[in-house]
């Protein structure tokens, strides 16, 4: 894979932000949502790419862009093939209320390497490195925790949860705080929440529970990248979806996606852009003189090199970044 191309899906997930960040704490989250996808295609039109979204904002008819199937890229007759796993703002709910977290999202794999999910949901577990083949899905959480702190050589009251703060896991939540766990709850975005797990001085040690699948393929490719733990299963909630999961080629709908699974082999990239305030990435922030500054993240799973991106933009030399 051409590593020049990481450098370019940071110019994809920087425009995004920049185009989002314009509508932090404004009140609209469909304003923002529309912003980051509008900004991300355009940038994706200038790179020599054969690109086919498999992660996007939904299904041809749902979404008038960025939708599942659609090619994107300037392609040519030498260009990459590519899966294209996008989330302009994962957090669009954090962005209207101005509120911190918000990033937006690219993973790229060889074609075929990227999962093919519904926009379901999907039950999680993310862990850093030293949880490989130590945690599982299918383990009840306390027995997760246990093995979790002897790998990580911390006592259970140490080990820090984080999971999305909704009624679906009040049980989770009662169980973690029985054993004795801390726990860290967040409103939006999970792909951010995952990655924190591959970093120590997140203090965050595990997440679990159940998000998007979409952004399940997206944490899988980053933690990929990171060397961390990542597992999925499927979680319809009706017939209609499980109908969705098959006409998508998935026939078990039980099954354990592993992180390979999820994203395979060592071609994988990521990249991230804060687009407001988080533990991770800082959000774009708007200076005088027409400039904006913002901070990335990019990553390869090849080499697994993690490179943190701060860049300055002058808004008056780049129409697709113009208010």
């Amino acid at each position: 894979m051409d590593r020049n191309l990481a450098l370019n899906l940071v110019r994809v997930t920087e425009t995004a932000a920049l185009q989002s960040a314009q509508h932090l704490g404004r009140g609209d989250k469909e304003l923002a949502d529309q912003a980051a996808v509008d900004g991300m295609r355009k940038m994706f039109d200038t790179i020599n790419i054969d690109g086919v979204v498999v992660i996007g904002e939904g299904e041809m008819d749902e979404a008038p862009m960025l939708y599942i199937g659609e090619q994107i890229g300037k392609a040519t007759e030498d260009s990459l093939e590519l899966d294209i796993a996008v989330d302009p703002l994962d957090g669009t709910t954090a962005v209207a209320k101005g509120l911190s977290n918000a990033i937006s999202v690219v993973a790229v794999g060889p074609r075929g390497s990227l999962l093919h999910s519904p926009d379901i949901y999907m039950n999680k577990i993310a862990t850093g490195p030293k949880g490989v083949g130590k945690v599982r899905l299918d383990l009840p959480i306390e027995e997760n925790l246990k093995k979790l702190s002897q790998a990580l050589n911390k006592d259970i009251s140490d080990i820090t949860v984080t999971m999305l703060d909704r009624p679906r896991h009040d049980e989770l939540i009662q169980r973690v705080r029985e054993i004795g766990a801390r726990i860290k709850l967040f409103q939006d975005g999970d792909v951010a929440a995952a990655m924190a797990t591959c970093f120590e001085d997140s203090g965050v040690d595990i997440m679990v529970g159940i998000g998007g699948a979409p952004e399940g393929v997206l944490a899988a490719a980053a933690l990929k990248c990171m060397g961390g733990e990542f597992q999925g299963r499927l979680h319809p909630v009706n017939e209609e979806e499980r109908e969705r999961c098959r006409n998508m080629g998935i026939h078990d709908i039980d099954k354990v996606f592993s992180i390979e699974d999820l994203a395979k082999g060592n071609e994988v990239m990521f990249s991230a852009t804060g687009v407001s305030n988080g533990e991770l990435l800082k959000g774009v922030v708007y200076r005088g003189n027409k400039t904006a500054k913002t901070y990335s993240v990019v990553m390869r799973a090849e080499t697994g090199t993690v490179r943190f991106v701060d860049a300055i933009h002058r808004l008056d030399k780049k129409p697709e970044y113009a208010k």
